[in-house]
């Protein structure tokens, strides 16, 4: 794993699990366009590391995060660089997109405007039964347009525009039923949990992974020779060969 120091966000290795954290507590963790990229910078760090088998998202504060720095994508001179990575042009939702681990979020701050991003792009979501969640866009004159991608991938178009027409606070309950969240932290054993990927072929679950983003784009009636191929190129792989020979 490349080490490196990063400027809006932590990321620290324990045995199978890397965890990232929001570290902008002072700015409610709302992201910036080098801190988006950071993320992308630690999620490729966890897509090439065959011994990560799962991402946790945490973040720093009361506040898991309030969305974009609006000032700072503005004002480029707002943000600082970090010279140690490649700096890209990279909406945080295709950043999520591009992690092909399992991923949770760990939510114990309320999470707002476009950190919906996050919570949608994650695999699983456990919160606080007290965080509360909003999308405000509208109440500013614009419309949630990015996160609409990532609640589309979770819910029907009519709930989705539901959502981001209703611009006051809503329950971590409200949100389980809107699909966002998973469980809530206080009913969930999180290590119990997060055992149960440890043994996970990584190889597996980044071929799994990888369909699963390209499916959609695949014509219905070449879907399951799509995904035979995926198998037999699976199947044909060093990780898969020598999980058999072991057995």
């Amino acid at each position: 794993m490349q080490a490196v120091t990063y400027q809006y966000i932590k990321v620290n290795k324990v045995d199978f699990c890397m965890e990232v954290m929001l570290a902008r507590p002072e700015k409610r963790n709302a992201f910036t366009p080098t801190m988006v990229n950071e993320i992308a910078h630690a999620f490729q760090n966890a897509n090439e590391d065959d011994t990560v088998k799962i991402v946790i998202l945490k973040a720093e504060g009361p506040v898991f995060c309030a969305g974009m720095d609006l000032n700072t994508f503005e004002n480029e001179e707002l943000d600082i660089r970090n010279p140690l990575i490649e700096n890209k042009n990279i909406s945080l939702g295709e950043v999520f997109t591009g992690l092909h681990k399992p991923s949770v979020a760990i939510v114990e701050g309320n999470v707002i405007a476009g950190a919906f991003l996050m919570i949608a792009g994650c695999t699983y979501v456990f919160c606080s039964k007290n965080v509360q969640f909003r999308l405000p866009e509208l109440n500013l004159g614009i419309f949630p347009f990015q996160v609409m991608a990532s609640l589309m991938r979770i819910m029907p178009e009519k709930k989705m525009l539901q959502l981001c027409l209703y611009t006051d606070y809503f329950s971590a309950q409200e949100a389980v039923e809107y699909g966002l969240v998973d469980g809530f932290l206080e009913e969930i054993d999180i290590a119990a949990f997060l055992v149960r990927f440890k043994d996970m072929s990584a190889s597996a679950v980044v071929s799994g992974f990888k369909a699963a983003r390209e499916l959609p784009s695949v014509a219905v009636e070449d879907r399951y020779n799509f995904l035979l191929k995926t198998l037999h190129a699976l199947k044909s792989s060093a990780d898969v060969k020598d999980r058999i020979f072991r057995k």
